[in-house]
């Protein structure tokens, strides 16, 4: 799958809206996107995306002791224009650089602030991350204390049905704590894809990964290493769910969902996002609408920070 399209695949069980009495665009006349993005789900995720990231990384930068830098392709994407978004895939693409699987983030303590900057200047910026090899940038990478894979929810984290919901022995775990399948809840989810890839990146680079899911209210954090244990011992099982890419191809896909009883409490929001219209319009003047997100902001809980501090 090209990197612009699994960066834009949307569980189906996500997608929620549509346009109401359109059963076709043709979309051969659009400017924008030779790959087809079909619905107002895919602009609101890539929107939805590129907001949550710079959430963490502006929640990190305010609190004086830490600071965080994009670093997966996604993270170093343009986060202004879908267009724009589209053609940095193209081009990582054209590099041979497209299958590049990265941590979004990395951390590094406020000392090494001016190293990094001066890094990233260097290298023409932090755009740049995703178009060098890593065996030069090993010089960046080793200073991280720890590095981040993003993930995101479009839930109010307190207001799930499950939230709260106590722990109790599950016939499928064999007896061990756990939730009904159908529970909805506030989860740390990492895709089965995905597990490989960062567990490799973590070895070679010997810098701890953890996963950062935010939520509009909150935003919880898991180690990865912790991950793999609870999916060892049986606790966390997989599902299986259909991704659909901006193309219409659809994939089944396994995902871990890690209840947020496994995972630290990284960060409460203390101004929610704006959801503000947006749209595209095709060279005829066709509109496609969609939902963007602007502002918006997330306190650093002093547990997470104590988990950097451990570091």
């Amino acid at each position: 799958m090209h990197p612009f399209e699994k960066i834009l695949s949307v569980s189906t069980e996500e997608i929620e809206l549509e346009l109401r009495g359109v059963t076709e665009i043709s979309w051969s006349d659009f400017w924008l996107n030779p790959r087809k993005l079909r619905g107002s789900d895919f602009l609101m995720r890539w929107s939805q995306g590129v907001w949550s990231e710079k959430r963490l990384i502006d929640a990190i930068n305010k609190t004086k002791e830490f600071y965080a830098i994009a670093y997966g392709p996604s993270g170093t994407a343009p986060t202004d224009d879908v267009r724009a978004f589209e053609l940095y895939f193209e081009r990582l693409e054209a590099a041979g650089l497209g299958k590049i699987k990265r941590p979004d983030l990395l951390v590094f303590k406020i000392v090494d602030k001016p190293f990094v900057d001066k890094f990233l200047t260097g290298i023409g910026g932090e755009e740049e991350l995703p178009f060098i090899k890593e065996t030069e940038l090993q010089e960046l990478v080793q200073k991280a204390i720890i590095a981040v894979e993003c993930e995101n929810s479009l839930w109010v984290a307190e207001k799930m049905p499950a939230y709260n919901s106590p722990m109790k022995p599950q016939k499928r775990l064999g007896g061990k704590l756990g939730l009904a399948k159908t529970a909805v809840l506030p989860t740390v989810i990492i895709k089965e894809e995905d597990r490989m890839p960062l567990s490799k990146w973590q070895e070679e680079n010997k810098i701890p990964i953890h996963v950062w899911h935010v939520f509009f209210d909150r935003a919880y954090g898991l180690p990865f290493e912790e991950a793999e244990r609870l999916v060892r011992e049986g606790l966390i099982e997989p599902t299986i769910q259909t991704f659909q890419a901006p193309g219409g191809a659809t994939t089944k896909k396994a995902i871990y969902k890690y209840y947020y009883y496994y995972a630290y409490p990284l960060g409460i929001s203390n101004e929610r996002p704006n959801l503000i219209p947006a749209y595209i319009e095709d060279k005829n003047g066709h509109i496609l609408p969609y939902v963007k997100f602007e502002g918006g902001s997330l306190n650093i809980l002093q547990d997470a920070i104590n988990v950097l501090r451990s570091y």
